[in-house]
């Protein structure tokens, strides 16, 4: 009988990807409105409007050798989390992200997506003259440098989970190849680049539609999934030890420090109440991403979170930036 046995998270902004000197370097963008951004209460909000309501503390954590500080900590967190799935020796993991308009777009977005093909590809990132220099090197980092990869996909799980989940009631699209010659989407690739540096595990890649309305799955859906695939899991005839991985988060593009609190205090409480009851007013934008945290926690109730690191990383004076979180459960 297959066992959920580990569960991971992590961030996967592309600041991760980048020098600290170059974060400021969104503000320009941010200001001209080429990243939309919400306020705290899920509100739209101008960039000028957002830097004359910032809280005045916000300026100590935006000078370079604070930046700096702060990016260590998410390399030395990124490292951790690379060393945990390694000695973990699993034979799948199920990677909960989202899609950005990669395999998906607006004319089919499925509210939950399971990819079942025996492989997925990796492929160069597409160069986009209209993208600053500093960004298209940053998701470089998240795919091939040249030519393709297949990364292994455990497809037999797969198909396993889309099959118990429709017998749960869950309506689950699927998808068993990239179309033309796309590569995996961010939520992948980081796990893959980033993580998964030691040996190459096979994944279960799951798709939720946590950041375009109308179909986002509420917070309780989001749980209660999560819960469907560990008893899914544990319904598989194989013997195999099983992670599971949420790919993205926390609060951005504006940071809400006390939502990310408010998320990893109801995390290390087991308060599966509290993480159901998220108003999903504040779970838009980038800290939509906060869904594949709960998905998670309802995969791995029956395991310990036993580590966790917090790296809110500002990068101007409007609070904007993306909340770094890392955690792992066993």
């Amino acid at each position: 009988m297959a066992r959920i046995v580990l569960g991971l998270a992590s961030s996967h902004s592309p600041m991760l990807n980048m020098r600290p000197e170059d974060w400021p370097g969104y503000a320009q963008i941010e200001r001209n409105g080429r990243i939309p951004l919400l306020d705290r209460q899920g509100r739209p909000a101008a960039f000028d409007a957002l830097v004359a309501a910032a809280d005045p503390r916000v300026a100590d954590s935006i000078g370079l050798a604070e930046r700096t500080r702060r990016h260590q900590r998410t390399e030395a967190a990124i490292a951790r989390l690379g060393a945990i799935l390694e000695r973990a020796a699993l034979d799948a993991l199920i990677v909960l992200g989202d899609d950005q308009m990669e395999m998906f777009d607006e004319n089919n977005q499925p509210a939950l997506s399971i990819y079942h093909g025996d492989a997925i590809r990796s492929a160069p990132f597409p160069i986009d003259l209209e993208r600053p220099a500093f960004i298209t090197r940053a998701y470089q980092r998240n795919c091939e440098a040249g030519g393709t990869r297949d990364y292994p996909v455990a497809g037999a799980l797969a198909r396993h989970l889309i099959e118990a989940l429709i017998e749960r009631d869950f309506d689950v699209a699927t998808a068993k190849a990239l179309p033309g010659d796309m590569g995996e989407g961010h939520a992948l690739g980081f796990v893959h680049k980033r993580i998964m540096t030691g040996r190459v595990v096979p994944i279960v890649p799951v798709l939720l539609n946590t950041y375009y309305p109308p179909n986002q799955p509420t917070p309780r859906r989001c749980y209660r999934l999560g819960q469907a695939f560990a008893a899914a899991v544990a319904s598989f005839a194989d013997d195999a030890r099983v992670g599971v991985m949420a790919s993205g988060g926390l609060s951005h593009f504006v940071i809400d420090e006390e939502l990310d609190r408010q998320v990893l205090a109801a995390l290390g409480a087991k308060d599966a109440a509290a993480l159901q009851a998220l108003p999903r007013e504040r779970l838009n934008s980038g800290s939509s991403e906060i869904r594949n945290w709960i998905c998670l926690a309802g995969a791995v109730e029956q395991l310990t979170l036993d580590w966790s690191e917090y790296v809110p990383c500002y990068r101007t004076l409007a609070g904007t930036g993306t909340a770094m979180g890392f955690a792992s459960w066993s």
